[in-house]
């Protein structure tokens, strides 16, 4: 769509693009230290996203200059089994039905794939206020475009923000808009003095190591292999089965990766995404993924075989093979995302705080939503654990 002028002369603009070969020439500028704002990250959502989800992308100008990007995904989650098939109780029949009436077509402002503030990145040469404040605007002229197309709008959702950004909100706009969290990002931060992964072992307490020990103990005579894109082609089915393996036990899915993701991932990020396999007897029994993103190690999607996995601790070893890349790599942080909290923790990750933005478009239900939403987002206890001397 063209640049949409706003009233009274201002000097700000927005432009909504549909495709990223629509980008202004600088638009990577604004991913210098996020590669989740980079043209060819944003491609892979262009033509690899979950088959529920679009993605519409926003560039905010000050008199005609690229002075903010930002990211927003089209949910329908009717198409998708949100509350999985792990606990099929007579409460969750009961939300599915009226989360896939009254919820199910959500606009979320930010990355539904991704845990964390990538949502946008701005100019520093501009107030943050001013930029989100253009945003809003933005966000409402998506909006319109999507029911002017024939579908309805039930939820607008700004996603994961960290405590010191929630005044940027702190605007009338936002008025009718209700704070939330959710469980936490899990942020490993690699201590200066962890020079290689024996440094960390050396750091934990006798517990903890004893924990490690057990579960190298567990993974004898399994191997790992970097896999390169022709590797992933190869295993393509069987990754797949691997993925759904656990994706499908989640407590709250809101879409299910395609099955060429992976292959897309690696030709478009190269060097960037890491993928590896675990073989047992030259069978596939599990995998991870990882992405470079500056200093930080993001972890991305994996896969196990269940029996496997309780066996042969597998998950947990992932996770020491995470940390052991990124400490020898050199990394600052490792970013474990949500899910699986209580394990993380006793590896070492602390839990961060993110905050979203919620509004029903009806009126009458957006009164209500405080108390739908701990009704309808699955309570989850966890024990936080520190595993160092």
């Amino acid at each position: 769509m063209p640049l949409k002028k706003l009233p009274l002369s201002t000097s700000f603009s927005f432009k909504i693009f549909n495709c990223t070969s629509e980008f202004p020439s600088n638009w990577n500028d604004f991913s210098a230290n996020n590669i989740f704002f980079s043209k060819e990250y944003l491609h892979i959502l262009e033509v690899s996203s979950p088959t529920n989800i679009s993605s519409n992308f926003i560039g905010l100008f000050q008199n005609d200059k690229l002075v903010g990007v930002a990211l927003t995904q089209f949910n329908n989650l009717s198409l998708v089994n949100s509350y999985g098939e792990r606990d099929n109780c007579i409460k969750n029949k009961i939300r599915t039905v009226v989360f896939k009436n009254f919820s199910s077509n959500v606009l979320v402002v930010g990355n539904n794939t991704l845990t964390g503030q990538n949502t946008f990145c701005f100019s520093k040469e501009v107030p943050a206020k001013e930029l989100v404040s253009l945003l809003y605007k933005a966000v409402e002229e998506l909006q319109r475009q999507i029911e002017k197309n024939g579908q309805k709008v039930h939820l607008v959702i700004y996603k994961d923000f960290p405590e010191f950004q929630i005044p940027l909100f702190e605007l009338t706009q936002f008025n009718s808009f209700y704070k939330f969290t959710t469980q936490p990002n899990m942020v490993f931060s690699i201590k200066e003095h962890w020079q290689i992964f024996d440094d960390y072992v050396a750091d934990l307490s006798k517990k903890y190591r004893d924990q490690f020990k057990r579960a190298r103990k567990k993974s004898e005579g399994i191997t790992k292999r970097k896999f390169s894109l022709e590797d992933i082609e190869n295993n393509k089915d069987r990754i797949v089965e691997l993925y759904l393996n656990v994706a499908k036990k989640a407590p709250f899915n809101t879409f299910f990766l395609n099955d060429d993701h992976f292959e897309i991932f690696k030709k478009a990020l190269n060097d960037k995404f890491l993928f590896y396999g675990y073989f047992k007897d030259e069978t596939l029994i599990g995998f991870n993924t990882l992405i470079k993103n500056g200093d930080d190690i993001d972890t991305y999607f994996l896969g196990y075989d269940e029996k496997c996995q309780r066996e042969r601790m597998l998950y947990l070893n992932m996770l020491y093979d995470m940390i052991a890349y990124s400490i020898n790599k050199g990394f600052k942080k490792i970013i474990f995302a949500r899910t699986a909290l209580e394990i993380k923790s006793s590896v070492g990750a602390r839990p961060e705080v993110l905050y979203g933005l919620m509004r029903h478009n009806n009126r009458i239900i957006n009164l209500f939503i405080p108390k739908l939403f701990h009704f309808f987002e699955p309570k989850m206890e966890w024990t936080e654990r520190n595993p160092f001397k």
